[in-house]
């Protein structure tokens, strides 16, 4: 006579998953703690000194990331587009506060993610946790070339490379040669110098057929020969 055993419940299985986590997916809509947000040009995200509760993703768009002074100074740090990520220090216990304020520089499309929303998926998304590290590993890339830039470089060649940069020049795909509205003093803030210079060198960059500068601002790929010229 055969022994029956019956099979007992595995209380403690942990239920398996019914799809693959898409970072894409997750950035593209709003659900529990994300929250899609439109916002006109010149209108503040957050500002220098409030609570980091939230990391925000840029789907359209352009931001400006501006800092102020204990004097009153204000110094624009960065220009971000789509695909970039602002605010993200708010996932850190050790940065309560907002270092800079960030506005729209053009109409924008972004997706608020709360702080813990986004301590949650990095914890148990391994495909995301992967995108947001190599981001900010790219963002630290960057701003050490910016620090570079600005103690060894000219004016001019800081300039040149300011506009390369934000017409998208090194980054996968096709470049976005037609920059959106932005005034010279920004650039001026961003370059480290002031409004005549920006005005100077934009006139040489145009009689040299390195961009075309008439309501829109278009940056030709020739524009490199500035950056890289000794």
């Amino acid at each position: 006579m055969s022994k029956v055993t019956s099979a007992r419940p595995q209380t403690n299985a942990r239920p398996q998953r019914n799809a693959i986590f898409e970072p894409g997916a997750f950035l593209n809509n709003s659900g529990m703690g994300r929250k899609m947000m439109d916002l006109q040009k010149k209108q503040v995200i957050f500002s220098q000194g409030e609570a980091t509760d939230a990391v925000f993703y840029i789907q359209k768009g352009r931001v400006k990331l501006t800092v102020i002074s204990k004097r009153g100074k204000e110094a624009t740090v960065a220009l971000l587009g789509p695909g970039n990520f602002v605010g993200e220090e708010c996932i850190s216990a050790l940065q309560p506060q907002r270092m800079a304020t960030a506005s729209a520089l053009t109409a924008c499309n972004l997706l608020r993610i709360e702080r813990r929303e986004m301590q949650r998926v990095l914890h148990e998304e391994q495909e995301f946790s992967d995108v947001f590290v190599s981001y900010l590993l790219a963002r630290n890339a960057h701003m050490q070339e910016d620090l570079i830039d600005q103690l060894f470089n000219s004016s001019e060649k800081r300039l040149a490379r300011t506009l390369l940069l934000l017409a998208g020049f090194g980054k996968e795909g096709t470049p976005e040669t037609v920059i959106p509205k932005i005034s010279q003093e920004t650039l001026a803030e961003m370059v480290g110098t002031t409004r005549s210079r920006v005005s100077f060198f934009m006139n040489r960059f145009r009689k040299m057929g390195f961009i075309e500068y008439n309501g829109t601002l278009s940056v030709h790929s020739s524009l490199l020969n500035v950056v890289f010229r000794d």
